[in-house]
């Protein structure tokens, strides 16, 4: 048992926002200390070269990364580099400050290992997290930058405000991801459009002189051909992978009294189902795939880089099992890697496929 799983009965009798706000405070004194980092690096941290994968121009020691939501404001990604994660993508990052949705929005699913997320892009907005990385550098693993739009925009103002955070915030990011498939902002419009998301990339095609890698976030609930539409557009642009997925609104299996509250549902539910976006993604196109979706285990993070992600993704995984959770699934992808007869986890992406 480990000190986590004691502590987590005390710290799951705090409101989910709460708590994680408690812990990102904790990871962010950790992360900012260099003796306690180093500790937290030895206890945690696994590094192999069987992990190491190559993608968006950029090797990523593993990978198994951390989700957008975990840490809007690039607060903690030194804290999490530290406990082992191959890489941070931060944000939703809009371009200015915004509350997000009122209080009650994030809620714990115990029996099913989930959690319902309504946050509605509540952030500090571009600016600040621009001065937080200025002043605190970048840690030593790749950070993504996950961009988004103000809930109060229009679609014409939506694509002026991905320029303008992707304008502000890539020089520092080894990739950007263009979130257009969040259930918990307003439904203005279609988001997902053909016309808009063309808009979209060509605004910041035109703006990435620099060429850093530009992804997009697919969700779960969309249909076959309305995602193999928009791979269609992604590789109209040149645009260099994909974020599968984000998270549903189905309650397909899920037990808990919590589930009946509206949001994006992630956890264990969703994992099959993401699995099988990542598999139909990646038999339709050779762009790069980030899996995300019930990413808790090396088991569950092994089933989707065999289905055809590079890379996979966790969150609420994280937040049932602890700081020891991105050693424990790094040490077990290589022993699943050994006993398949894979050397490296390049190796085995799409494994499932042939």
């Amino acid at each position: 048992m480990t000190l986590y799983s004691r502590l987590r009965p005390l710290v799951f009798k705090l409101p989910a926002e709460t708590a994680h706000d408690l812990g990102k405070r904790t990871l962010r004194v950790a992360g900012s200390r260099w003796p306690i980092a180093a500790v937290l690096r030895y206890a945690y941290r696994y590094d192999h070269p069987a992990l190491e994968v190559e993608a968006f121009d950029t090797t990523f020691p593993n990978p198994v990364g951390v989700a957008a939501g975990f840490d809007k404001n690039a607060e903690v990604a030194h804290g999490l580099a530290a406990l082992g994660f191959g890489f941070v993508e931060v944000g939703t990052v809009t371009p200015y400050p915004q509350p997000g949705n009122e209080r009650p929005r994030l809620f714990r699913l115990r029996e099913d290992e989930a959690m319902v997320n309504r946050m509605g892009f509540n952030g500090q907005g571009m600016e600040r997290v621009k001065e937080r990385i200025e002043h605190r550098g970048l840690p030593d693993v790749p950070v993504g930058v996950n961009v988004g739009k103000m809930n109060s925009s229009t679609e014409t103002e939506a694509i002026e405000d991905y320029r303008r955070v992707f304008t502000r915030l890539s020089s520092y990011a080894d990739y950007v991801v263009v979130n257009v498939s969040c259930p918990n902002t307003p439904e203005e419009f279609d988001e997902g459009s053909p016309e808009h998301l063309r808009a979209i990339f060509e605004t910041l095609e035109a703006e990435n002189d620099a060429g850093v890698p530009i992804l997009v976030k697919v969700g779960p609930d969309e249909p076959e051909e309305s995602l193999y539409d928009l791979v269609d557009i992604a590789e109209e642009f040149d645009l260099d992978g994909i974020v599968a997925t984000n998270t549903t609104t189905s309650r397909e299996r899920v037990r808990s009294s919590n589930g009946e509250e509206w949001g994006g549902l992630s956890g264990k539910p969703l994992e099959d189902r993401s699995t099988a976006v990542v598999r139909s993604l990646a038999s339709y196109t050779d762009l790069p795939i980030v899996g995300v979706g019930g990413v808790d285990s090396a088991e569950s993070a092994y089933e989707k880089i065999r289905a055809g992600a590079s890379l996979v993704q966790l969150y609420t995984g994280f937040v049932y099992n602890g700081p020891a959770t991105p050693g424990a699934i790094t040490r077990g992808l290589v022993e699943l890697l050994e006993r398949d007869g894979f050397s490296s986890v390049e190796a085995a992406v799409g494994a499932d496929l042939e």
